[in-house]
């Protein structure tokens, strides 16, 4: 078994089927660091190289939160490092939350001090699980997980993209190339970019797929006026509803959408 996918105990993977609703959430955890004004990055830095009582209160709280949800994309997580208490932040949410699937990326390793990492959640064993580093292959990843099989599959790529235009820009470039011959595409993350800048409605555009909350802003969490976090959609898929969640135990806040599972599509453990 891949060491970064492990079964829980708590519930059984879940079982749906065309027409039936699917919950997707991405979040930026913050490596459970909560931040409520500008002056927390300087007054709670230290949060970010040594562990804190507060961090698993914060997880816990984040874990009753995402229980409402099939398919969860987390970024700035910790998989086990001196500020986590060398806890793997994506198995504890998964076990806390309920969740039979969980997968873990690293894409800093920096020892004992951070283990910064991509997590994902499912109620819904995936048929592929794909792990990319993102060019220029410094810190960025992305994950790729499909549900079903064939031509109808359901992708979906979680990710957290550069703070570099230029970089960005390749990354989702990448990103395009692997995703070039799906037909039921779901992008989740930071993207670090809103949704008029060139590079995001270039890979929008060209992608087919669609933004369905831009006008709702998730960063600073406390006070917000950028939309960073994102969930994409291929036009292939209905969506029913999108929102950003008022939940800022982060610097960001969750986004969500629930779409409905095409024709053709059988999701199961």
């Amino acid at each position: 078994m891949d060491p970064t996918q492990a079964p829980s105990t708590q519930d059984e993977a879940a079982v749906l089927k065309a027409g039936e609703r699917l919950r997707l959430l991405s979040y930026n955890i913050q490596a459970g660091i909560d931040t409520n004004q500008f002056r927390d990055y300087l007054t709670k830095g230290w949060r970010h190289v040594l562990p804190s009582r507060q961090r698993l209160h914060n997880l816990d709280r984040i874990a009753r939160m995402l229980r409402g949800y099939d398919l969860v994309g987390l970024q700035e997580v910790d998989s086990g490092s001196l500020r986590s208490g060398f806890l793997d932040m994506t198995e504890y949410l998964a076990h806390r939350a309920g969740y039979p699937y969980w997968y873990r990326q690293v894409n800093r390793d920096i020892g004992m001090i951070a283990q910064n990492s991509n997590g994902f959640l499912s109620r819904i064993a995936p048929s592929n699980v794909t792990k990319h580093r993102l060019p220029p292959g410094n810190g960025r990843g992305a994950m790729i997980l499909e549900f079903g099989e064939g031509a109808g599959a359901l992708h979906i790529c979680t990710v957290h993209l550069a703070l570099s235009r230029r970089l960005r820009r390749r990354q989702l470039d990448f990103v395009a190339e692997r995703l070039k011959d799906a037909r039921h595409v779901v992008v989740m993350g930071d993207l670090n970019t809103s949704c008029d800048t060139a590079e995001f409605r270039h890979f929008v555009e060209h992608n087919d797929l669609a933004e369905p909350g831009c006008s709702k802003p998730t960063f600073p969490s406390w006070r917000p006026s950028r939309r960073i976090d994102h969930i994409l959609v291929s036009h292939s898929l209905q969506v029913l509803n999108a929102r950003v969640l008022d939940y800022p135990l982060s610097d960001h806040l969750p986004v969500c959408v629930e779409i409905l599972i095409p024709d053709g599509i059988r999701l199961a453990a």
